[in-house]
Order: structure tokens, then C-alpha cells, then sequence
């Protein structure tokens, strides 16, 4: 069978791309822009790209064409395969009926952290030796590729809220019918498709309402949000986590998050001391614990095997060291994750100087809606760079002027590195923050520092 992916190199699609090809089936793509990492797994795998969205990609005919969500009307190859009747699905749908059907689901929810905890999910249940298929939207260092299709019948995906396809606009995870669910938070967000959080709410009950009464649900224990979902009907049972509360809880936590006691129903089971910062990995890391028990791995053993997790591509990934002065490249698109992120480095570098960069590019960002709360996510760091581009309705001036003499605000990323090169001393640490490539800053800021 030959497929066709429309967008093959957003990290979702492309992890469709490289599970047809395990599967044995020829897979073809196009993007806007064919671009790596995804470019380079993908060509690895033997899987031909071709830039833009030309007709002619698609002749002859493919059996079948995957669209990714980020396609809608007007676009030439969508209106291609609509006049010429092309069989045509969207990525989830293709992976429900493909790859999950006969599949122990556990799936990964919420608006932060769900790459992180998938990652450690997968890797939990590899390193317990039951070889677990996934897909998840960045590249976790223990496996290199952000998507397998593994050797048993259990799956891990990050699942999306957002919408699936221009002709299905249910969330993505409604179609994955997870027997073991995640919720890790939730906010609002995607405020391109949502209206309220009431809207995000609504598909999250959704949600809960494909999980089956043998499943188990996990989420964090007193959110309120979630606890309204959950109010809404829950047909699962339900274990909570915490930071010193819920069934599953971390206690005893160092102030950078590296080490924390792991008790279960008030008893300790065990001690993690790991690579990674920040309590909100904590939380990730006791909903990974939760989900890979749900599927017979015990919690000291879970336990072992995160202390030899080696953390995420662009999940504050140290770039590089230069003349003292290390770089982190992190994935950052909420004012939420934006703080625990800084207050992690924070705890961990103690009174070393954090100069902190923002590249506001999330949709939701772009259209101001944190307009009041970025300015409080950045006040742990020493100095903040906002980087400003067209379009922005943000007011970045307004967050430079709640933040004081250390904000500012640059146009180019030309002058943003010769800021930090200036002032940058042997010591200093330097975050940079996009969910974007942010035109290779990083790679130019380490060679910039030498």
C-alpha cells in the first residue's frame, strides 16, 4: 500500500511516516518546508520528500493521502485530492486504524508536559524490558526517533487536544481509546481553535468518556480544572498524584527537583535521583510511574530506571559550553512552563546569573492572550531578552516595563546574540525559549561566544 502524508515533517506526522514505513507500506510525503530533524529520520527510513503542496506530488495516485492538520481548504494539494476523489483520512484516524486498534493505549494528556512524560513513560516500560511501540512529539535521547512500533501490545502517545483535521475538528486524542490515561494539568491554550477553557474542558470529557471502566484514569490530585472535567462523568477509576499529596506522591523534594522520596497510599517506596530539573518533572515523573504500574511495573523499578533517563531534545537540552557560559535550548509555549522552567535552573544554579530569551511564537502567545501573566513566569531569571517579530499583537513593551531595567526588547536575532555576548561572563547561564527553530540562535550563540 502506498500512502501519501500532507505536512510529513511536523514530528506527529512524521512519526506516522516512519510507523508506516515499520509496517511495511510505502510512504511518500510533502511539506511547506522540508526541513530536519524530522527530514533527516524521515530520509533515513527511505521515505521520499518533495517540497510544497504540488498536484503533481500526487500523480500518480496514491492508495491513500494522510493530511495533517496544519492543511485546510485552498491549499492546492487539498483541493487536488478533493476534485480527483482521492481516498483521504487524517493522521489520528490513520493510527487508530492502523496501529492502535489491538493496542494496550496509554496515552498522555494536558497542556504542559506531555512530550516529558511520555518520553518517560516509554522509556520506564523499555527499560523494564516489554519493548513498548510510541509516538511522541520530540526525540527522547534514550531512543533517538520520535516514533516505533515496538514489540508488544502496549503504545505510548502523546495525546494532543488539538483539533485532528479542516474535515474533523475533534481533538487528536479522542481517536487514540487509551485504556490507561494521563491528564497532567490543564489551562487554556490554542487559543486559535478554543474559545474559553470551558471549550478545552469539553473535549477533555470527550476524552474520559473513551476510556473504558478497566482502564485507569490518573491526573494530579486538586486541579480544579480536571476536577470540573471529571464532575462532567468518569466512568474509569481514578488514582491521584502529587507533590506531598495524592494516592502516588513525591516527598522529601530537593529545591531543584534531581532527588525526591516516591510513597504510595503513605508509605515510601522508593528514591529517585536523576538527571533532570524542576518540580514539574517531578509531577511528570510520578504520572509516568502511575501509568507504567497500571501495566504491572512496580514503582522501585520504575524508579531505577528513571535514574538513567537521559532526558529530550529541545526539553532544556544544553546546547553547548563556551568559555563558561552554557546554553539551553527548551521548547517553552505557556506562561506555566515557562516559570517551573526558569525556577528549576533557578534552584539548580543557584546564585549564577540567568539570562533568560523569549521567543513568543505559540499562536496563543501571539495573540496576547498571557498578556498579564508572562511578565510574572519570567521574574526568576537575572536578565530577559523578548524577541520581537511582525504580526505580534502581544505588547512586549508592556512586559519589558513590568520586568524593569533587566527586560528588553530586541527585533533581530543579530542583536539579541550581540547582547548576550557582550555582557555573558564564564558562569552565566543562558536559556533559550521557542517552540520554534528560532533561526538557529543557538548553534549561532555558541559559535558567537568563542
Amino acid at each position: 500500500m502506498h500512502i501519501h502524508i500532507l505536512g510529513i515533517c511536523g514530528t506527529f506526522m512524521g512519526g506516522i511516516a516512519l510507523l508506516a514505513r515499520s509496517l511495511g507500506m510505502t510512504v511518500s510525503g510533502s511539506d511547506a518546508n522540508v526541513y530536519p530533524p524530522m527530514s533527516d529520520q524521515l530520509a533515513a527510513a527511505g521515505i521520499e520528500l518533495q517540497e510544497g503542496y504540488h498536484p503533481e506530488h500526487l500523480d500518480p495516485a496514491p492508495d491513500l493521502v494522510v493530511m495533517g492538520n496544519a492543511l485546510s481548504r485552498g491549499n492546492p494539494a487539498v483541493e487536488y485530492v478533493l476534485n480527483k476523489r482521492l481516498a483521504y483520512t487524517s493522521g489520528p484516524q490513520w493510527l487508530a486504524d492502523n496501529v492502535l486498534k489491538d493496542r494496550w493505549v496509554l496515552a498522555v494528556s494536558g497542556t504542559h508536559g506531555k512530550t516529558t512524560t511520555s518520553s518517560l513513560l516509554a522509556w520506564i516500560l523499555e527499560d523494564a524490558g516489554m519493548s513498548p511501540g510510541f509516538l511522541i512529539g520530540g526525540v527522547p535521547a534514550n531512543f533517538g526517533e520520535t516514533a516505533r512500533i515496538g514489540g508488544t501490545p502496549f503504545f505510548v502517545i502523546e495525546a494532543d487536544e488539538y483539533d485532528t483535521a479542516f474535515f474533523d475538528k475533534r481533538s487528536k486524542f479522542v481517536h487514540y481509546h487509551s485504556r490507561t490515561l494521563i491528564i497532567n494539568n490543564l489551562e487554556f491554550d490554542h487559543a486559535d481553535i478554543f474559545d474559553d477553557l470551558a471549550a478545552i474542558q469539553k473535549q477533555f470529557h470527550h476524552l474520559i468518556r473513551t476510556v473504558p471502566s478497566e482502564g485507569l484514569l490518573i491526573t494530579p490530585s486538586h486541579v480544579e480544572a480536571i476536577d470540573d472535567v471529571i464532575r462532567m462523568g468518569c466512568w474509569t477509576p481514578q488514582q491521584t498524584i502529587g507533590l506531598n499529596e495524592g494516592q502516588l506522591r513525591a516527598q522529601n523534594i530537593a529545591d531543584d527537583g534531581h532527588q525526591f522520596d516516591v510513597a504510595y497510599e503513605g508509605e515510601k517506596v522508593a528514591t529517585v535521583a536523576w538527571s533532570m530539573l524542576g518540580l514539574h518533572n517531578v509531577n511528570n515523573a510520578l504520572a509516568a510511574i502511575a501509568a507504567a504500574r497500571h501495566v504491572g511495573v512496580t514503582i522501585e523499578i520504575a524508579c531505577e530506571s528513571l535514574t538513567r533517563f537521559k532526558g529530550i531534545k529541545r526539553r532544556m537540552e544544553l546546547r553547548g559550553e563556551v568559555k563558561g557560559v552554557r546554553v539551553y535550548d527548551d521548547f517553552a509555549h505557556h506562561p506555566t512552563a515557562i516559570e517551573t522552567t526558569i525556577n528549576g535552573l533557578r534552584a539548580n544554579i543557584g546564585e549564577r546569573k540567568l539570562i533568560a530569551i523569549l521567543d513568543p511564537r505559540s499562536n496563543t502567545m501571539k495573540m496576547g492572550i498571557h498578556q498579564q501573566t508572562l511578565a510574572s513566569s519570567l521574574q526568576a531569571a537575572d536578565r530577559v531578552i523578548l524577541f520581537e517579530e511582525h504580526g505580534l499583537e502581544l505588547s512586549l513593551s508592556d512586559i519589558q516595563q513590568q520586568l524593569g531595567d533587566k527586560a528588553t526588547v530586541e527585533n533581530s536575532i543579530d542583536a539579541i546574540i550581540d547582547a548576550v555576548v557582550a555582557e555573558a561572563k564564564a558562569g552565566d547561564e543562558v536559556l533559550i525559549m521557542s517552540n520554534g527553530g528560532f533561526g538557529g540562535i543557538h548553534q549561532r550563540l555558541l559559535e558567537a561566544l568563542v
